[in-house]
């Protein structure tokens, strides 16, 4: 078992100081991203009879929004790489914030397709975007905590939006149905949000002016000779990059656990609402519990990845409680005990994650990295379409929840098994590169 290298004072201290300048700000983006993307789960609950959506067509709108997302993925990243973090970063914000706050004017099935499709263009590129520039701040050896500390806004916002956005179910003005109000509101913050990033966020550390000399040249030549380790291997090259086995393979790793967790996301506070008499305050305040306990295990997983220096099995075990837990849940009668076991699936869903992207973006610098981080995220995010629609389809046809979980739990047992697939994959690239 591999443990981190100590590290000196500096070190710890422009660690920690970059940590606290970046990360609030970029988690707050990242909360208000899956709120956006996923407020449509609390909508539906009162939103599918305002409309008339059945429940196959609101699967199908759900996901759409990752067909979108996948076709302007790659292309959104390498554009964040030529204009810089700050512009790209703060442009996706402001136009998908617009257009989730349209979603209030969706009247029937096509146009809320419609709409979803166009908001999965507008946020095409933020995800790997972000995940591109920690890389360039943070040398891999903190990654794995530090992209829990980022990544623990995805839970975060289903603690906070959960009961947040069933609340505003409840308002009726203006002639505004509160799912109206609920997608108006959440999208104000938002594009707010996107223009402060234009004037606050910093590009790359040599133009970081809250870093003293010291700190700045300490940062940029660890970064410096962390990259030197792999110039040897081509991967400074964009379509080198996108061709090697192990990026296509970390992509299908990530489709299994997008499969889970879009599908899961979407879907809960319906299957909460079915488990019994339920108001929507009463289901988002149950749904905001599992979300709660994933934000503390994900950061307590993501550090123990670093101190260990290991990281196949912090992405595969995740995954694999996931899959066990929604089996259960099918086969579990009683409500409660259903609810115990997807608490503890949504545990296992997202907790992986930090070890994943710091596993996955291992050796990849520049545009290189910018174009690899989309194409694994273009790639999963097909799972976020077939998740939630291959639900729909099922519950259309059985007339259960329960049934509909197999699919997620099949994709994440799979996925557990891939990643020591993708990891070989990986090793033997580097060792081929270093013997050439």
């Amino acid at each position: 078992m591999r443990v981190a290298a100590p590290e000196g004072a500096l070190g710890r201290h422009v660690m920690h100081k970059v940590a606290w300048r970046l990360i609030p700000l970029l988690g707050l983006m990242y909360f208000f991203a899956f709120l956006d993307r996923v407020n449509v789960g609390y909508a539906a609950l009162t939103m599918n009879a305002d409309i008339g959506l059945s429940a196959v067509a609101y699967g199908i709108g759900s996901g759409i929004f990752f067909i979108g997302y996948v076709l302007f993925e790659v292309p959104s990243n390498v554009m964040l790489e030529r204009f810089g973090a700050r512009i790209w970063l703060a442009r996706i914000m402001i136009t998908w914030g617009l257009l989730s706050g349209a979603m209030a004017l969706v009247q029937g099935p096509w146009s809320f397709y419609l709409v979803r499709f166009l908001l999965g263009i507008a946020e095409a590129g933020f995800f790997p975007g972000v995940i591109y520039y920690l890389t360039c701040w943070f040398p891999a050896r903190h990654r794995a905590r530090v992209m829990a500390l980022f990544l623990i806004a995805l839970p975060f916002s289903a603690v906070i939006g959960a009961p947040l956005s069933t609340a505003l179910l409840g308002i009726e003005a203006w002639g505004l149905r509160g799912w109206q109000w609920m997608f108006v509101l959440e999208a104000v913050p938002t594009v707010l949000i996107g223009f402060v990033v234009l004037f606050v966020l910093t590009n790359r550390p040599q133009e970081a002016k809250w870093l003293s000399a010291g700190e700045k040249t300490w940062l940029v030549q660890e970064l410096a000779a962390e990259t030197a380790g792999h110039a040897q291997d081509h991967r400074g090259s964009l379509r080198r990059a996108l061709t090697l086995p192990h990026v296509w393979l970390f992509g299908l790793v990530y489709f299994g656990i997008l499969v889970g967790l879009y599908g899961f996301s979407f879907w809960f506070p319906q299957i909460v609402a079915s488990l019994g008499q339920l108001s929507n305050m009463q289901v988002g305040l149950a749904t905001m519990l599992p979300y709660l306990v994933a934000c503390i295990v994900m950061v307590w997983w993501g550090r123990h990845s670093d101190a260990t220096g290991e990281r196949a099995w912090h992405v595969a075990g995740p995954p694999l409680l996931g899959a066990l837990a929604l089996c259960a849940s099918v086969w579990l009668g009683q409500p409660l005990w259903v609810f115990v076991a997807l608490s503890i699936a949504a545990v296992g869903i997202y907790s992986g994650l930090p070890a994943f992207w710091a596993l996955a973006s291992t050796g990849l610098s520049g545009v290189a990295a910018a174009g690899a981080i989309a194409l694994i995220n273009s790639l999963g995010n097909l799972g976020g379409f077939i998740g939630p629609a291959v639900i729909g389809f099922t519950k259309e046809r059985t007339g259960s929840y329960g049934m509909s979980m197999l699919l997620p739990a099949a994709c994440l047992l799979l996925t557990a098994l891939m990643v020591f697939v993708a990891r070989r994959s990986a090793l033997r690239a580097s060792q081929g590169s270093k013997a050439s």
